[in-house]
């Protein structure tokens, strides 16, 4: 029986969840981006770019403003100077998670043997629904879109059906939005091998620069590359990796349900960051990090004792610092110390490779209940001492 993997990706999810309680916004360039409302100006029914002040980033954009140049992590700021009269929304959490519900909740009805992979995306193992049949699997698929539309109020989604989890995703992202792409193992090489290679997901710009320098450009050219080649560059393991996804091959199962050991969030930069001289960039990256962890975290309802960080120099290697203070951690004020701390442990240099970041990530480790935590004595001590809530995304910055 042949494996089938679908990768169910919500498209433009909180942009288009905007859509769904004003519809006035649709075909109109719209962002998301910070908590604090602003006022429309006189004679506008909604707020634009060219009316922010601060030091925020783009939660997300929808596909009229990606057209613009806008997309997600973009500093705000810098999104207003190339499109002033792009609609900005602040960021409304609570009606994406209930969104993100209603959607699961219609998938799992039609087919329950889903991996949650985040408030937009999921997998999903058809194999034994569909006998291992991409017809049927393709079918089923337009099943799960109309299903989604119905339960979000409008809302579209983009499958990718293949052998495997790395396949799947990238099939998601190449006939959006609404789209439904199958690659069965026989059309692999005839649909994923033109592609270039900054589509397989982990393979972020600036590996994608080296891999160019190496005459690299396509997956085929990856294929094709002996993997000590990519090992010598690259390192064993991620060189390895390379060759590997390059040939369609990823063992991953389809999870149902795990405890969660550690939740993370990192991003690869299109170009790398110089430690002091983009500083107030990389601040506003790391508080993009933190709000996408204290939302991964209320979530999945867990704290962590453990934040740690990891950077990744312009010559790929990649260096970890966390710590353990005493704290539970799931909000971004306590998650923002924390991450603050690693970073003074982090031994930057001032020029070379180590004073430039290809990425920059954020973890958070051992951990517990919410539920649980509040209830024991540290917390409420803590809890006792902390002062209002820091909001990431104001005027002030971090």
């Amino acid at each position: 029986m042949e494996r089938i993997i679908a990768h169910l990706d919500m498209d433009a999810f909180y942009a288009n969840a905007e859509l769904v309680r004003n519809p006035a916004l649709k075909g109109l360039p719209v962002v998301v981006g910070g908590r604090s409302k602003i006022q429309p100006l006189p004679g506008q029914p909604f707020p634009v770019l060219a009316q922010y002040e601060g030091r925020g980033v783009l939660t997300t954009a929808n596909y009229e403003a990606r057209k613009l140049g806008l997309h997600s992590a973009m500093p705000t700021m810098k999104a207003a100077k190339l499109a002033p009269h792009a609609i900005l929304l602040p960021a409304d959490f609570e009606w994406y998670k209930t969104q993100s519900r209603a959607f699961k909740d219609a998938v799992r009805k039609i087919a329950p043997h889903l991996e949650d992979r985040g408030i937009d995306e999921i997998y999903l193992d058809l194999t034994e629904q569909t006998a291992g049949n991409f017809d049927q699997a393709q079918q089923l698929a337009f099943a799960l879109q109309a299903a989604v539309f119905t339960a979000t109020g409008g809302m579209t989604c983009s499958i990718g059906l293949s052998q495997n989890k790395l396949t799947s995703k990238i099939c998601s992202d190449l006939n959006k939005p609404n789209g439904v792409t199958l690659v069965p193992p026989d059309q692999f090489k005839t649909v994923i091998w033109p592609l270039p290679v900054g589509k397989i997901n982990g393979i972020g710009p600036k590996a994608v620069q080296k891999l160019n320098a190496l005459g690299i450009f396509s997956i085929e050219d990856l294929a094709r590359t002996p993997p000590e080649t990519l090992q010598m560059h690259f390192g064993q393991s991620y060189g390895f990796w390379m060759h590997q996804s390059a040939h369609g091959i990823d063992p991953r199962e389809v999870t149902l349900f795990s405890e969660p050991k550690s939740v993370s969030r990192e991003t690869t930069f299109e170009h790398d960051m110089h430690v002091r001289r983009h500083r107030e960039q990389l601040s506003e990256v790391l508080i993009h990090l933190v709000n996408r962890l204290a939302a991964d975290l209320s979530r999945k309802k867990k704290a962590a004792k453990t934040i740690g960080i990891k950077v990744r120099f312009a010559d790929f290697k990649s260096l970890t610092r966390d710590i353990t203070d005493g704290t539970l951690h799931w909000q971004a004020e306590t998650l923002l110390q924390a991450a603050r701390a690693c970073l003074r442990k982090t031994p930057f240099a001032n020029t070379g490779a180590q004073a430039n970041i290809r990425l920059l990530g954020l973890r958070a480790s051992q951990l517990v209940d919410i539920d649980e935590a509040t209830k024991s004595p540290v917390f409420k001590a803590a809890r006792a001492e902390q002062t209002a809530q820091l909001d990431l995304w104001g005027e002030d910055g971090p």
